[in-house]
């Protein structure tokens, strides 16, 4: 008799590739190769051509079955390509989750690009997030996406998690000590969260491992939007300090629309946050690549 499914289990590349055979027969013969693990998905790369994600943890299906709601109206939409699921899988036997695919993206998540490369990406990461910023509530409610439910610029919340993190740095020794009181000198800044309550359909994980970059460095996709919502725009806004240059910053928002000050301040805050739980994230998966990535996306962050 087959194990009952665990949670903490990682769906095998056999198993993936037959159940994808199973709901989806005009792909045979289907080749399964390991893209990857996250946080949330197992990720294999299927005849070379499409990409499916497999829930790994009890969170991970609401969020994929929010992007099969949201991702094929978005896609005509968007100036930069995203992930459109043209398969949506259900729950098979011991797995009970639903899972998704679609058709790979072209790019490579960024890594050692000059000022220049990053600043190819100011006009279109701009454009980019004032079409989606400019999306209808009403529409997105329709389709039952989601409010910030988290708390993700809650600053009460999140400014105690950041500074336990920086700590954990400093004591791995990821991040040198002058890096250590540009934060500190940032954070005393950082008072309160947003009394502002203008609401958008936001990415909601805007980051460097979340953008796909051609070989010349210009963005060419953006993925993963299991975290999707309806939220406060500063949120995405940290893409702007965790991937463009200094220098970009005043043409990004000139095309954009200008915002005010506190809503930039947070969307740096929102960054630096992301960029520490990612170091030591890729610290304790031995990633030293994106270990180095990181540490680079930190000093652009604080860079004013």
């Amino acid at each position: 008799m087959s194990q009952p499914w665990s949670p903490e289990q990682v769906i095998s590349k056999k198993r993936a590739g037959m159940m994808i055979e199973n709901q989806f027969p005009e792909l045979k013969p289907v080749k399964v190769k390991v893209l990857g693990e996250g946080f949330d998905n197992s990720v294999f790369l299927v005849n070379d051509r499409y990409v499916f994600r497999f829930p790994r943890r009890e969170i991970s299906p609401i969020l994929i079955q929010t992007e099969n709601r949201l991702l094929p109206v978005l896609a005509s939409l968007l100036p930069i390509p995203i992930p459109n699921p043209q398969f949506q899988g259900i729950p098979e036997d011991q797995y009970p989750w639903p899972f998704a695919g679609y058709q790979i993206l072209s790019g490579k998540t960024p890594s050692k690009l000059t000022p220049e490369q990053r600043m190819d990406s100011v006009e279109p990461l701009a454009q980019f997030l004032r079409t989606l910023h400019d999306f209808p509530i009403t529409e997105a409610e329709n389709l039952k996406i989601p409010y910030d439910q988290l708390g993700r610029i809650n600053i009460p919340k999140r400014k105690p998690m950041l500074e336990t993190n920086i700590e954990k740095a400093k004591e791995k020794g990821l991040i040198d000590l002058n890096t250590v009181e540009q934060l500190e000198l940032f954070l005393s800044t950082i008072k309160k969260s947003l009394e502002d309550e203008t609401k958008t359909l936001v990415h909601g994980d805007l980051h460097i491992r979340n953008i796909l970059v051609k070989e010349d460095g210009r963005v060419s996709a953006v993925i993963d939007w299991g975290d999707t919502h309806i939220g406060h725009p500063a949120i995405d806004l940290s893409i702007v300090y965790g991937f463009l240059p200094a220098e970009g910053r005043e043409h990004f928002f000139k095309i954009y629309g200008d915002v005010q000050p506190e809503f930039k301040k947070i969307g740096r805050f929102k960054a630096i946050y992301t960029i520490v739980l990612l170091l030591l994230y890729a610290d304790d998966q031995k990633d030293d690549e994106l270990v180095n990535e990181c540490r680079s996306t930190l000093r652009l962050a604080l860079m004013e």
